[in-house]
């Protein structure tokens, strides 16, 4: 069993480690001065997770509920980030980094089936929701249930078959924050050299 002082050991560890990444930002300046590592954690892990929500970033900085939503309260106040609803969450930005399409991009590539989703239509334009199903070890209904959600999200058109509206865009964000992602986004970056015929072809 792991020691308070080992818990307190590994908190401050992370904390550390982001905020290295938050005092490199270029929002920085725009955060008012804090006895914590918090703010600056908080600003260095939006700037490699964008999307975030709430628990995944209290669970991942190790920080207490009430601590996170007062820095992240007092931080989107000052403006060095920002959010906005996504379903029963609320998901976090660096401000003025992203736009609304991005940020819904975001959104969903953070969650395990609209992410699959999107990466096999990347890698294959042409696969059927029979397809995505298969290689997602998911069902068809499934597939249709998010494949709607991602076509009221304006992330794709279903009028004939699955067919993502922006490519381009969505390859360029799981690239960038493949690590941020699942192995899944790992393997894909991989691969991304191969796909810019086709997102450039679009």
């Amino acid at each position: 069993m792991a020691r308070d002082g080992d818990v307190d050991q590994s908190k401050r560890a992370t904390l550390r480690r982001f905020a290295a990444l938050g005092a490199a930002s270029p929002l920085v300046g725009l955060a008012s001065a804090s006895e914590s590592d918090a703010p600056d954690a908080l600003t260095g892990y939006l700037t490699a997770t964008p999307g975030a929500h709430f628990s995944k970033i209290r669970d991942d900085l190790k920080l207490g509920t009430g601590e996170t939503q007062h820095h992240l309260r007092k931080l989107e106040r000052d403006g060095v980030i920002e959010s906005r609803k996504d379903g029963d969450y609320r998901r976090y930005f660096p401000a003025g980094q992203f736009t609304e399409f991005e940020q819904a991009v975001l959104g969903f590539l953070r969650r395990e089936t609209p992410r699959g989703i999107l990466i096999a239509l990347l890698e294959d334009p042409t696969a059927s929701s029979g397809d995505i199903a298969t290689q997602l070890d998911v069902s068809r209904p499934t597939v249709s249930k998010y494949a709607t959600q991602l076509d009221e999200g304006g992330l794709l058109s279903r009028e004939n078959g699955y067919t993502i509206s922006e490519p381009e865009t969505v390859l360029l964000l799981l690239v960038r924050y493949a690590d941020s992602f699942g192995e899944d986004a790992a393997r894909l970056a991989k691969l991304a050299p191969d796909l810019v015929t086709y997102t450039a072809n679009e």
